[in-house]
């Protein structure tokens, strides 16, 4: 295999349409896959760490199964849940076949990827939800890639290993032992470069001198230390869809930010920039009037 066959089989996910992915993003992506490791990825709310696993399984073409995670979860549950209780009223009320115990057998994510003809691609959303063992636990299940059914005995053995994508929002810790065995990317926020080929899928043909003043509002408000909560990605595509249906000018975008409840999602945060605002507090129209940062 010449070097180019080697480089084009390892450069598998190149993001989407629909999803703008970073050259280290789509490095780490290919990376997992090519060492059959889990892809852990953190980074703050509105990054698209959930939305990647869409677009990943979209770009190679496969299946995709999602495993949200909630404090009660339990690794087994993910392989299969035996429903004890629907069995015990069958029983009682004489429906169904209590005697076959397989139909009462509910296979988790996990299970039905390990049980699927075709590799698929596996979400395990926030696992830092869980309990501590939780991670570990699930990471053992995934590296023997078989699992039997104590209830009946079944062995079901996994054909292909699937691509799996561990979300965390950095909740709590995680073992050293799990992060050993992932490949580990943490989504930086977009800079105003990309941030601009995102807002491009989602509103192409945008007008210029209009987007250049809505990243310009949407970065200062971001870099104001005392909002309990930045804008995201999200809330700036939603802003955005306001302003056009509104018809705001770029002009008038100029003077002040409308529609903060698109972009702010607490009270504290919106009443200080409106008091600002109503303060005459200058609101910023260039680049050079958020700093260097926003002009190398």
């Amino acid at each position: 295999m010449s070097k180019t066959d080697t480089t084009s089989s390892f450069n598998q996910f190149q993001g989407t349409q629909g999803y703008i992915a970073s050259t280290p993003l789509m490095d780490a992506v290919n990376c997992a896959i090519a060492l059959e490791r889990p892809l852990l990825i953190k980074g703050e709310p509105g990054t698209g760490k959930t939305l990647l696993a869409n677009h990943v399984a979209e770009s190679l073409g496969m299946p995709m199964e999602s495993w949200h995670i909630k404090s009660t979860s339990k690794a087994c549950d993910g392989l299969y849940v035996y429903d004890t209780l629907q069995r015990l009223n069958d029983a009682r009320f004489g429906d169904g076949d209590v005697q076959d115990i397989r139909s009462y057998i509910k296979p988790g994510p996990l299970g039905r990827v390990f049980a699927a003809e075709n590799r698929h691609v596996l979400l395990i959303d926030e696992i830092d939800k869980a309990d501590l063992e939780f991670p570990n636990d699930i990471l053992r299940e995934i590296d023997e890639m078989r699992f039997t059914v104590l209830e009946t005995g079944d062995e079901v053995i996994a054909k292909q290993r699937p691509v799996v994508i561990i979300t965390s929002n950095n909740e709590k810790e995680l073992p050293d032992a799990f992060l050993r065995r992932c490949v580990f990317h943490f989504i930086d926020f977009p800079d105003r470069e990309l941030m601009k080929e995102i807002v491009d899928v989602h509103h192409p043909h945008l007008d210029t001198k209009l987007l250049d003043q809505v990243l310009i509002k949407f970065y200062w408000l971001r870099e104001q230390g005392e909002l309990r909560k930045k804008p995201s990605t999200s809330e700036l595509i939603d802003w955005i869809a306001a302003l056009l249906r509104s018809g705001i000018s770029t002009e008038q975008l100029e003077e002040h930010i409308p529609f903060l409840g698109a972009l702010l999602k607490n009270e504290q945060d919106t009443v200080g920039v409106s008091s600002y605002q109503e303060r005459g507090g200058r609101m910023p129209a260039a680049w050079s009037d958020l700093g260097a940062k926003y002009n190398q």
